[in-house]
């Protein structure tokens, strides 16, 4: 496990590489953000954007996109996977926000999870990019990245979650997901990390990783 010496340096490497790190999902609203990131389950941020650049220029709030309906969304995001039951939970969300919340995406983790489609790592993620609250939304990066380089291992993403909040130095929990997310989508991949070209590899404890970076199997 990396020891508190190493987390410090660890992220003052990935800030100083990438000092106001962002996410990839194109969005001008907490709003836009959460259809987004409703969509991006088990897809490509670059195959939601490619659905929302469009969609959004069409409809961009609750109430429009719950008038367009399901088959007016349905063109927009077919090249995207499981569209159907993700344009279900999107007019059931669009709805539950006007009765609710007043068309506005709510501020809390309990009534972010209450909507269609919305668990924890979503939640995490619209409290942490749309609103500016700490927040550690572990996707299958960031697991791979916490458990490869002992920064805060863990055999659930509850327990690396955890984890990271208590691990993170406090100057780094605002913007640590993004700076795990993005290293270890391009740099600290599954199965041919990088780890010649990468900037914490001194700080890593990965026992496999090689000068070519090619491991044997992956996390």
């Amino acid at each position: 496990m990396m020891n508190p010496e190493k987390r410090r340096a660890f992220f003052e490497q990935l800030k100083a590489n990438n000092p106001k790190p962002e996410t990839e999902l194109e969005y001008s609203s907490p709003f836009e953000l959460l259809i987004a990131v409703l969509l991006s389950a088990q897809a490509t941020d670059i195959s939601v954007n490619k659905g929302t650049r469009e969609l959004y220029k069409v409809a961009n709030t609750p109430q429009a996109l719950l008038d367009l309906g399901e088959k007016g969304v349905r063109p927009y995001i077919q090249h995207i996977g499981l569209f159907n039951s993700k344009g279900k939970h999107i007019q059931e969300t669009c709805r539950l926000l006007l009765e609710k919340h007043g068309g506005e995406v709510p501020q809390t983790r309990e009534e972010l999870e209450a909507l269609p489609g919305v668990g924890r790592k979503t939640a995490n993620v619209i409290l942490n990019t749309a609103f500016g609250k700490i927040a550690m939304a572990v996707d299958t990066h960031i697991f791979r990245v916490s458990n490869r380089t002992g920064l805060a291992p863990g055999k659930d993403v509850l327990k690396v979650e955890q984890q990271l909040l208590k691990r993170v130095p406090k100057e780094y929990l605002l913007d640590a997901h993004h700076w795990l997310i993005l290293h270890g989508r391009y740099t600290c991949k599954a199965r041919n990390p990088d780890c010649a070209q990468c900037i914490v590899e001194p700080l890593c404890g990965f026992k496999q990783k090689t000068g070519k970076g090619k491991v044997r199997g992956d996390i």
